[in-house]
């Protein structure tokens, strides 16, 4: 573990002791810093009071759930990093996560290795632009224009809100517009690992990037069946 993560502090929201307390033991000997809370008002509270490197939310909450914590820190503009940890699988629950603003999302029951190569992940993108890129202006692919160091992003005249890991995957595809990434570099670039061929995350991320960038407008991020996707602009 590098010092970045051996010194981030991370925030636990779970109603369920037992997972809170493991979680809090796992990731204190990884070197996190761990606070925990049982619900939502518990966890606006404790990142008001003291701000954390990031934010692992139960969907299920009583009160205020994992979504609404996520919806009130991003509409105060803040964008800690939010790793949401759901018990439903179905496609629309994980998309309602990324809605909410979240990062990331985990399926419960999950392996305790995939949740700290998420994290891990997660606080990479969140770390300060490295200085040999500071100064790199806009990247563009039609009329797609991706400013890397101000992490914003338009069609046209219209800026697109992303959360961090559709910004990340979108930088990806801008950079190799027009060259085909299969399924395993696109896992190994944005979130350090391949997931195997039955993961629907890369699936899930590439649907809810084309909902924002298209918007009934011509399609930007092709299919390439069996192997992977490529961005493609059409103007």
């Amino acid at each position: 573990m590098g010092a970045m993560e051996a010194t981030a502090t991370v925030l636990v929201a779970d109603d369920d002791r037992a997972i809170r307390d493991s979680l809090e033991r796992a990731l204190q000997l990884e070197g996190y810093s761990v606070r925990t809370v049982a619900d939502g008002v518990q966890a606006l509270a404790a990142v008001h009071a003291d701000p954390v490197d990031l934010l692992v939310l139960d969907v299920m909450m009583p009160g205020v759930d994992g979504l609404g914590v996520a919806r009130v820190l991003r509409a105060e503009h803040d964008r800690t990093p939010i790793l949401m940890l759901t018990a439903r699988v179905e496609t629309p629950d994980r998309v309602a996560g990324l809605d909410a603003g979240a990062d990331d999302y985990l399926a419960k029951p999950f392996e305790l290795d995939e949740l700290l190569a998420r994290l891990r992940a997660l606080l990479r993108r969140a770390a300060p632009v490295p200085e040999d890129t500071a100064d790199e202006g806009p990247l563009r692919a039609g009329e797609l224009r991706l400013d890397p160091r101000a992490r914003r992003v338009w069609r046209g005249e219209r800026e697109i809100e992303l959360s961090k890991t559709e910004f990340d995957l979108l930088e990806l595809l801008i950079r190799n517009t027009g060259i085909v990434l299969d399924h395993a570099t696109i896992y190994d670039r944005i979130w350090g690992y391949d997931f195997g061929p039955e993961s629907k995350n890369l699936a899930v991320y590439i649907s809810y990037l084309r909902r924002k960038l298209e918007d009934g407008g011509p399609p930007l991020i092709q299919t390439v069946r069996g192997v992977g996707y490529t961005l493609r602009p059409q103007g």
